[in-house]
């Protein structure tokens, strides 16, 4: 609202802005922006769907009224509770969102009853039924723009499902900050947010992966805080939680920089899915560790070898692997590294004097070590004869001097370079 305020030269409080502003665009409709949940805004006994199959009529714009009136009577006069505040618990304690029983008098403004509304309108839908609310002024404005357009399309497009403004902000950050294919003039070229299902239509859930790197290329703070919730049935929330936006670029940057900046654009969706966002969530912060892409846990905790088959989407899973890799040992110089180790392997396995099979035994096990301690013993039995003790030496020194979690990252690294002068096929 200061925000606002300020960008307008207009005086707001928050009941007026949700009076004039807020409310007509999102419930001033036959169909709503966003659910009113229990609020007299809302009739439980309606269907959407019938009404949007034109199976059932839209209530009138009288009876909206009506609705928005009985809103505002009730927050002025009541204590506030989830029928007339987003997020709030009911008053009902064998209610599945009532709060917890207390005596203490808990004194709500009527403007927080306003901003709750307002703040709702604000979430940033991702996979998993969650949203996000950044308290960031570019992010907020950037979602304010994308309202009108949200109220335009559902006007116009009579089998677009309503209540969605949630997924709607994710998927409008997510394209307005795509500096490759928004355009200001004509937002919505290369935008496609929709799926359809029984001939209807509704704005698909955008991935959290998607949003946030598109947000931290946009915003050029080192961290956000973000506050992470679901409200329905029954209201999970997650709570705030930071988001380091200069480790989520710091991939994308060294994607770009290494392999190129179309080759980055196609490795964006693999980033983020090793695991959910919420067990993401559960770390204390979003950065480059919840940025791990799905897979790669087998190279570091199984042993497993890579194996090429020269196929595009094969070597750009493989490339991600490799900058996540180096991302989260903050050291570029450590893909060098982990090329020469590879080469010094790859001349051992094929020196002849020593009879190959053994020599590619001992490499297997180096190569095949899921720990600090077993990597150690078999880099000893490899420099027993190594033509080129020193280099080998030297690789070991720098192995024991690493954190335990680091060395599995740099084996990885190994691992890649070795199948890659190998050229292993499937």
């Amino acid at each position: 609202m200061e925000a606002y305020n300020k960008k307008f030269n207009a005086h707001y409080d928050a009941k007026n802005f949700f009076v004039e502003q807020y409310c007509p665009l999102f419930f001033g409709h036959e169909k709503y922006m966003m659910t009113a949940g229990n609020s007299p805004l809302e009739n439980p006994k309606i269907s959407w769907d019938k009404m949007i199959r034109e199976q059932l009529p839209f209530e009138s714009e009288e009876r909206r009224k009506e609705r928005f009136n009985a809103l505002i009577s009730k927050i002025e006069t009541n204590y506030a509770d989830a029928s007339i505040a987003i997020g709030y618990p009911t008053l009902d304690i064998n209610s599945t969102t009532s709060g917890q029983v207390s005596n203490i008098n808990m004194n709500t403004s009527k403007d927080e009853v306003y901003l709750s509304w307002i703040g709702a309108g604000f979430g940033i839908g991702v996979q998993g039924g969650f949203s996000i609310l950044f308290n960031n002024v570019v992010v907020l404005f950037d979602i304010f723009e994308g309202w009108n357009i949200y109220r335009k399309i559902l006007d116009e497009t009579p089998n677009l499902k309503g209540n969605q403004i949630n997924t709607w902000n994710g998927q409008w950050l997510a394209h307005k900050y795509n500096k490759h294919e928004y355009i200001k003039d004509n937002y919505m070229a290369n935008f496609n947010p929709y799926i359809i299902k029984d001939n209807l239509m509704s704005i698909d859930t955008q991935s959290w992966t998607k949003i946030i790197i598109a947000i931290s290329g946009k915003i050029k703070n080192p961290q956000m805080m973000g506050y992470i919730y679901n409200y329905g049935q029954t209201n999970t929330t997650i709570g705030f939680i930071p988001f380091a936006l200069d480790e989520i670029r710091r991939p994308i940057d060294m994607y770009q920089h290494l392999f190129g900046t179309e080759e980055g654009r196609k490795a964006e969706e693999l980033y983020g899915t090793a695991f959910g966002f919420i067990t993401a969530c559960k770390a204390g912060a979003i950065g480059v560790k919840a940025m791990e892409p799905k897979g790669l846990r087998d190279y570091m905790e199984k042993g497993k070898m890579p194996k090429y088959d020269g196929g595009e989407e094969q070597i750009i899973k493989f490339h991600t692997y490799i900058i996540w890799i180096l991302a989260m040992l903050k050291n570029e110089e450590m893909w060098a590294k982990a090329q020469e180790f590879a080469h010094e392997m790859q001349i051992y396995s094929q020196n002849a004097d020593r009879g190959k099979v053994g020599s590619s035994r001992k490499v297997d096990a180096v190569m095949q070590s899921t720990s600090k301690t077993k990597l150690i013993e078999s880099l000893v039995d490899v420099v027993a004869d190594a033509a080129n003790k020193d280099k080998i030496e030297e690789v070991a020194a720098l192995i024991n001097a690493m954190p335990n979690d680091n060395v599995q990252y740099f084996m990885v690294l190994v691992k890649f370079h070795y199948a890659s002068i190998n050229n292993i096929k499937k």
